[in-house]
């Protein structure tokens, strides 16, 4: 390994120092304040130094990593997640009698194995990668358990997620035997630069299918969904917020990576599995959050449908025939850019309310009733958030849902395109069902000052908003980031 190499590694190796550096001054020093800090220093150090090496020459570094562009700007939105995370972690922990600085030593484990995720190019490190961010959520999720009221929820969340990612790792980790028996190689380039199979080609589709499975755990994509509204529920708000925005999101842009150099003659195997989760995933993502009565596991169904919209245009970009696929590679840019800024808003809001009473963390809508005018800051965040992820116009979710539509109009697949619209009315109904909870004032309705994160929602208020009225830069960022591909 050279110096450029090692350069090319800043951000990740900024993120690996976080851990060891809370880890002795926690054993010096037990200070709530000086550790989450330093835990933001570090990660802006880390989003910093990624976004000033962006247009370097790409470096592959060992065979497991390559640091492109690619890596550079998704892993600086990956560590902007995290930097939100820890900041709306601060307040959440200072109300417990919890314990309260590890917890930034695992969320630091967790982005820093998102950024590895995201620069994979080898089965191995992705494995790595995806364990580093399992293994720290199984304790980030329960991390409450014993000093919550919902002692039972926090547990069933921590346990149920532990027992199905330990089941999708397995299926991942044989998926990824199949493949290397077929192929002899553990590269990822192994499918679109095919050489001389070891073994008959059942072997690779087995594989493929078994990884496949492993990674649609991850993304929440029906049939593989059944843990995402119980973990939504039982988890620390804050923990929730990573979870939808930074996990889904890394490991959907190693999807973009590892899915669209893909040919041969199986892909249409592949292009029909994922059409048919994407279906699954709009169809019963939206059904089921119309019958939800408790706003974080609505947010999970919604983020269950999200997901299926997300994988059109994955789908869009490996189309079988498709000459150009850069328009559904944009497309899918750009969706994690705005999902990822309106999912930190709406877990930021429920983050500072939880702070104050977990009745509105767990407790049912009802519990938001006249929010609007005892709370107009939080009130308004979450409305802002619920608007987006209907995808009204001048809002991110806007943005993101018009270039899934001309993804799939451009790919002709019209199916999805219509699963798309028939869900999106749907989520029309659910949104604006929370928006008027919201704003119905009641006698008990009255004013409260509470500022907690209040600065951090209106700075992803505002950053959803201009995702929305200008989104020109963001599209600019994306298309940069896919250059090399």
């Amino acid at each position: 390994m050279d110096w450029q190499q090692l350069l090319a590694l800043t951000p990740i190796l900024l993120a690996a120092s976080i851990s060891v550096i809370l880890l002795l001054v926690i054993a010096f020093v037990r200070d709530h304040l000086l550790t989450c800090l330093i835990t933001c220093l570090g990660l802006s150090g880390a989003a910093l130094s990624s976004l000033i090496s962006v247009g370097d020459v790409a470096q592959q570094v060992t065979p497991l990593l390559i640091i492109d562009d690619f890596s550079r700007l998704f892993g600086a939105l990956i560590l902007l997640i995290s930097l939100i995370s820890a900041w709306m972690t601060y307040p959440y922990l200072q109300a417990t009698d919890e314990i309260r600085e590890e917890y930034y030593i695992l969320l630091a484990l967790a982005a820093l194995g998102a950024l590895i995720l995201i620069a994979s190019n080898h089965f191995a490190s992705m494995f790595i990668g995806l364990e580093l961010v399992s293994v720290s959520l199984f304790a980030m999720v329960g991390y409450l358990a014993h000093s919550r009221d919902q002692v039972k929820l926090t547990l069933e969340a921590g346990v149920k997620y532990m027992v199905l990612s330990g089941v999708s790792s397995s299926f991942l980790l044989f998926g990824v035997a199949l493949v290397y028996a077929y192929s002899g190689s553990l590269s990822m380039n192994i499918f679109s630069q095919p050489g001389s199979p070891l073994l008959a080609p059942q072997y690779l589709i087995l594989g493929t299918t078994m990884i496949a499975i492993g990674i649609a755990f991850k993304m929440s994509w029906v049939p593989f969904h059944m843990w995402t509204p119980d973990v939504y529920q039982g988890a620390p708000a804050p923990v929730t917020g990573f979870l939808a925005g930074g996990v889904k999101i890394a490991v959907f842009a190693l999807l973009i990576r590892w899915l669209m150099p893909i040919q041969g003659p199986y892909l249409p195997i592949l292009h029909n599995g994922l059409m048919a989760m994407a279906a699954l995933s709009m169809i019963f993502g939206n059904l089921l959050a119309l019958r939800q009565d408790n706003l974080k596991r609505l947010l999970a169904y919604s983020s269950i449908a999200h997901m299926g919209y997300a994988a059109i245009t994955l789908i869009a970009a490996i189309n079988v025939g498709n000459l150009s696929p850069l328009l559904a590679a944009e497309a899918a840019g750009m969706y994690l850019v705005t999902y990822a800024a309106v999912t930190m808003l709406a877990f930021t809001v429920l983050s500072h309310l939880a702070a104050q009473d977990l009745n509105y963390e767990t407790g049912q809508l009802s519990h938001y009733q006249g929010l609007l005018w005892q709370q107009p800051m939080a009130g308004m965040g979450l409305i802002i958030a619920m608007l987006a992820l209907a995808g009204m116009p001048l809002t991110a979710g806007f943005i993101g849902k018009y270039y899934v539509f001309i993804a799939a109009v451009d790919q002709q697949l019209w199916p999805l395109l219509w699963l798309l619209i028939i869900g999106s009315a749907m989520g029309l109904y659910y949104y604006l069902r929370v928006i008027l909870i919201l704003v119905n004032n009641t006698p008990e309705a009255k004013p409260t000052r509470n500022w907690g994160l209040t600065p951090l929602i209106i700075l992803l208020g505002l950053a959803t908003l201009w995702l929305g009225i200008y989104p020109g830069p963001s599209i600019a960022w994306v298309q940069l980031a896919l250059a090399g591909f």
